[in-house]
């Protein structure tokens, strides 16, 4: 395991640290369900897009699904095999270089299906209709709920054109996130009493993301169950498209303490940062947990934990250690492959981490590091 390696204190911080071992581990009980379901599961790019390791995780995995067109090529240049692709509205300058590289192409409208549809038939793509069956199974996640009142993703029973499904190979829908497989059966079944009459005609059905199928307690034999239920009743052949799941706990951002003081409690000033380089822990939020230390006072010694901007709300969370921390000890952020490399940012013009690979060998390869140039090519 990564916090009993010796190079922690070597690496360059902050960095990105990805365990080959850890992302094996994931990918093999994903195969696992795979192989016992008969299921298909594809990486969703919008939380994992590290391509170094495409090449492994294609091994496993079917292909990819895409949220745009960039994701849409990375995925057909990197991975090489199937390319979904979904968006909420397509652009028209983009359409036809979408049709270059992706297989399959959901629609998140009639209107939209209208629009493009004929074309992507004509390329020989395979379509499909996202759908709402409305019905929310998360609690306090307003924001990641695509169920919730006056979505704008997924077409509801009220809008639903049964005459417009010719040509349609599937129904889509994504309603979870970070979730156990007794929230997709509930999903399941209120999509059964919506459209599962219209899943007879179909050639599959897409279960979309939120599946935390590789935390240890997952439900796999409900959620294989339920794939088995909607094969033999509608004759479909079933699609998943994790993102968490495939990286999930094979991450880790390693930081430096720059320096401490007191303002009516001990702060630590980090060369990490929640706003540059963990933004989900700002926005969904959450308190990334860290290798060696509890929860605020569950230790002799509590800091609150901020980054190096100019945000005054680039606070990380507060954290307890058993000795005092100085500037130069190096923390170890858990958790920290989905979501952070891809939404991670130059604000402030704060350096990005270095992306690095713990090799199955225990070697460490440096896969990217950053510097001013990357900072200065996205802007004008």
């Amino acid at each position: 395991m990564i916090d009993k390696m010796d190079f922690i204190d070597k690496i360059p911080t902050p960095s990105y640290v990805i365990d080959e071992n850890l992302l094996i581990k994931n990918l093999e009980i994903l195969k696992s369900v795979q192989e016992r379901s008969g299921a298909k599961v594809l990486l969703a790019q919008k939380a994992f897009s590290m391509f170094r390791v495409y090449p492994l995780i294609s091994r496993y995995l079917y292909g990819t699904t895409a949220s745009g067109l960039y994701e849409a090529r990375l995925g057909r240049e990197q991975f090489g095999k199937e390319v979904h692709i979904f968006s909420p509205a397509y652009r028209e300058d983009e359409f036809e270089e979408i049709l270059a590289v992706a297989d399959h192409i959901v629609f998140n409208s009639f209107a939209q299906w209208k629009k493009f549809g004929q074309r992507a038939l004509a390329a020989g793509k395979e379509c499909s209709l996202r759908v709402n069956p409305e019905c929310s199974t998360q609690e306090g996640h307003g924001m990641y709920d695509p169920c919730g009142q006056y979505s704008r993703l997924g077409v509801t029973a009220a809008n639903f054109e049964p005459d417009q499904l010719e040509g349609l190979a599937g129904l889509h829908l994504h309603t979870l996130c970070e979730q156990n497989a007794d929230a997709l059966a509930v999903t399941v079944d209120a999509m059964e009493k919506t459209f599962g009459k219209y899943l007879h005609t179909m050639k599959y059905l897409n279960l979309g993301g939120g599946h935390h199928i590789t935390r240890e307690d997952y439900d796999i034999e409900l959620l294989i169950r339920t794939i088995k239920h909607l094969q033999v009743v509608y004759d479909v052949e079933v699609y998943l498209e994790p993102g968490e799941a495939i990286a999930l706990n094979a991450g880790f951002l390693v930081s430096s303490v720059l320096d401490t003081l007191h303002n009516g409690m001990d702060i630590a000033i980090l060369d990490a940062s929640a706003a540059c380089h963990m933004p989900d822990v700002l926005e969904v939020p959450y308190r990334p947990n860290i290798i060696g230390a509890g929860k605020h006072n569950e230790k002799k010694y509590t800091y609150r934990f901020g980054g190096p901007t100019c945000l005054a709300g680039d606070i990380i969370g507060d954290y307890s250690f058993d000795a005092p921390l100085h500037p130069g000890d190096r923390l170890v952020f858990c958790d920290m492959a989905i979501y952070s490399m891809v939404k991670n940012n130059t604000f402030n013009g704060i350096r990005l981490p270095d992306i690095l690979l713990l090799k199955t060998d225990g070697a460490i390869e440096l896969v990217r590091s950053f510097g001013y140039e990357d900072f200065k090519n996205r802007l004008s």
